[in-house]
């Protein structure tokens, strides 16, 4: 069972997050932020991930902590469901278009997180929602999933397609990373034996 479950709870947020690896990309989001639902949704979708998050964050401060932490929660179950990343192709990309944008990922579940982001957001705001939170979340996801990960915009110049080109593009490299590879099922993907 590639699957878990994290429960973060602190003074700002109140977060339960449940992924299968394994699933068909079945979603039930709910962190009273719409926006970043709808995003977590994508995520889930074509990732085929299983996902279902929980949240009661801080909003009448603003979104941040619920984002931030949540990220967190997400980086933290991948990181439990991987385990030892027995099998799995480990690596992963994606160019995906969205209307006027283009996003491109590759990422790489080596246990050392690291995020280099070349995303331009035109808007501060998407909706009611703050556009420096897109990054925010990648880079609690990268950190806390020990995932290096990249995201580099080809194009884009509405802010909504952008953040969602990002959103879909690292599910999709995701989703090649987590595969089992069938030629090595039994290995971990390092010459060092462990990732």
């Amino acid at each position: 069972m590639r699957s878990a479950t994290i429960t973060r709870k602190t003074a700002e947020t109140d977060i339960t997050v449940t992924i299968d690896l394994d699933g068909t990309g079945r979603y039930d989001n709910q962190t009273g932020v719409g926006f970043f639902d709808h995003m977590l949704d994508q995520l889930a979708r074509h990732a085929l991930i299983d996902m279902t998050v929980r949240a009661d964050g801080d909003l009448h401060i603003d979104d941040h902590h619920t984002v931030e932490d949540t990220g967190i929660a997400i980086g933290q179950a991948l990181t439990r469901a991987l385990g030892d990343k027995r099998g799995i192709r480990r690596y992963g990309e994606c160019s995906l278009p969205m209307d006027d944008a283009q996003v491109r990922c590759a990422l790489d579940l080596s246990g050392r997180p690291f995020l280099v982001w070349n995303i331009a957001l035109p808007t501060q705001k998407i909706g009611t929602f703050d556009t420096e939170l897109v990054r925010e979340f990648f880079q609690a996801l990268s950190t806390h999933g020990g995932i290096t990960l990249h995201l580099d915009q080809v194009h884009g110049i509405n802010s909504h397609h952008i953040a969602e080109a990002a959103f879909k593009a690292t599910a999709r490299a995701l989703r090649i990373a987590c595969e089992i590879d069938p030629r090595k099922a039994d290995a971990v993907p390092s010459t060092k034996g462990t990732l």
